[in-house]
């Protein structure tokens, strides 16, 4: 037995995809030589995966560095993810850190670490991601309850607000193979659920010539996994095939996060979006038309340069007319060397934070009325493995938020419920009905 392992602890950042390659970074680590810890607790190495999407993002990552350094300040300190690609220097100047790693280095992170002293000056690898193929398959394990399986990564459009394609790279994607694979590997562990993530899901095949509706029907084969959720997908990426899938009820739950982003097909052309509001419209319309209580959430910008009161307006109306379960919604935040950056029109703070305020009133409104509406429904839920205030809670098909009276051999089951009412929580109360 190894006595002398060192301490270990991972902190994420950011997306789901972000926590499904935190995960598969952890693996890495030989079990022999490293012991795995909290975050909260001391550790002799943090390894933090970073998000850069908006300012915010970055002083997230800022403070988490300076918390770690604090807590355990003769730790080593090793930053990756998608802040570490953008700004490799800013984050080497903060005090305590000893490592950054780039976007496709931090798989390698073990390998970083032969010699985990401490550093006088910051060691720094971030690649060129300009003519970068690699892909590195991960998934998030640990929580019997659901897996995030990266299936894409980059991308190739080019909205004139996002870093991402600086920070991951063009769209790539490995064989349907490999992902039927690493399913299989996942439903080995009793997860009954796969969430499937990436930067742009919908432009899965662009390196080898098949579709995301092509690995769909593959996916759905994999014995043991019942349920597959698309974390995100693009209006316009999102097709007939797709919907129907959903639709005949073969393990894609009826569950579609759309980015929107505005309303306005002015404000969508001068963001570089690749579709119009009439093809988001014509989505919502025919997945409710096919699944009536498909649970459809949407990201919103406020305040992107040029949005007038009228622009933003539009876009109030346009939602509110739409059958919406929630939206996600987002101040424009400027991102250095895009295109955004310099477009002439900016909205005040003030402003895009009241124009903020607004819609999230509207998502509420939307998610009251989605749950009101799925009163006396039966649907499927699968309860997750913690307690909380002696309640278990899960999530439903289409993305209701449930609880129960807790039952531990619930933890990790998905049983047939009936949504009874709405509690104090805004989680729907239910009663088992198998």
């Amino acid at each position: 037995m190894n006595t002398n392992k060192k301490k270990v602890a991972f902190h994420t950042l950011g997306c789901k995809l972000n926590f499904a390659e935190t995960s598969t970074i952890s693996r890495s680590f030989p079990e022999d030589k490293f012991e795995r810890v909290p975050a909260s607790s001391p550790a002799d190495i943090y390894v933090i995966n970073t998000c850069s999407v908006t300012d915010a993002a970055d002083r997230k990552c800022r403070q988490a560095i300076k918390k770690f350094v604090s807590l355990s300040p003769e730790a080593f300190i090793a930053v990756v993810g998608c802040y570490a690609q953008l700004k490799p220097q800013e984050i080497s100047s903060i005090p305590g850190v000893d490592l950054v790693l780039g976007t496709n280095e931090k798989f390698d992170i073990a390998g970083y670490l032969e010699d985990s002293d401490k550093r006088s000056v910051a060691e720094v690898h971030s690649c060129d991601l300009s003519s970068s193929e690699a892909f590195n398959t991960s998934f998030s394990m640990g929580d019997r309850t659901r897996s995030f399986l990266k299936v894409q990564d980059g991308c190739d459009y080019g909205c004139s607000y996002c870093t991402i394609p600086m920070a991951r790279g063009k769209s790539r994607n490995p064989h349907i193979t490999d992902l039927v694979r690493e399913a299989e590997s996942i439903a080995r562990l009793g997860v009954r659920e796969i969430v499937l993530t990436g930067v742009n899901i919908g432009d899965f095949g662009r390196s080898t010539g098949d579709s995301f509706a092509d690995l769909l029907s593959e996916l759905i084969k994999v014995s043991g996994i019942e349920r597959f959720r698309i974390s995100s997908i693009e209006p316009n990426l999102l097709t007939d095939e797709i919907i129907r899938m959903a639709a005949a009820g073969e393990k894609i739950l009826p569950h579609f996060h759309i980015p929107l982003q505005s309303g306005s097909d002015k404000i969508l052309g001068l963001m570089r979006r690749r579709y119009k509001r009439g093809v988001f419209h014509d989505r919502v319309r025919m997945i409710r038309s096919m699944m009536p209580y498909a649970g459809i959430g949407a990201d919103v910008i406020v305040g992107f340069p040029g949005e007038s009161d009228a622009d933003f307006e539009e876009t109030l109306a346009f939602l509110s007319d739409l059958p919406l379960s929630y939206l996600h919604v987002f101040s424009f935040s400027e991102r250095p060397d895009t295109v955004a950056e310099k477009l002439p029109g900016r909205v005040q703070s003030g402003e895009k934070t009241r124009r903020s305020k607004i819609l999230i009133a509207l998502s509420e409104s939307k998610a009251l009325e989605f749950n009101n509406m799925n009163i006396g429904k039966t649907t499927n839920v699968l309860f997750e493995n913690t307690r909380t205030e002696g309640l278990i809670t899960g999530f439903s098909s289409n993305y209701i938020r449930v609880e129960y009276p807790w039952m531990s051999s619930l933890a990790g089951k998905i049983k047939r419920v009936k949504l009874n009412e709405i509690a104090s929580s805004g989680r729907m109360r239910v009663e088992l009905i198998d």
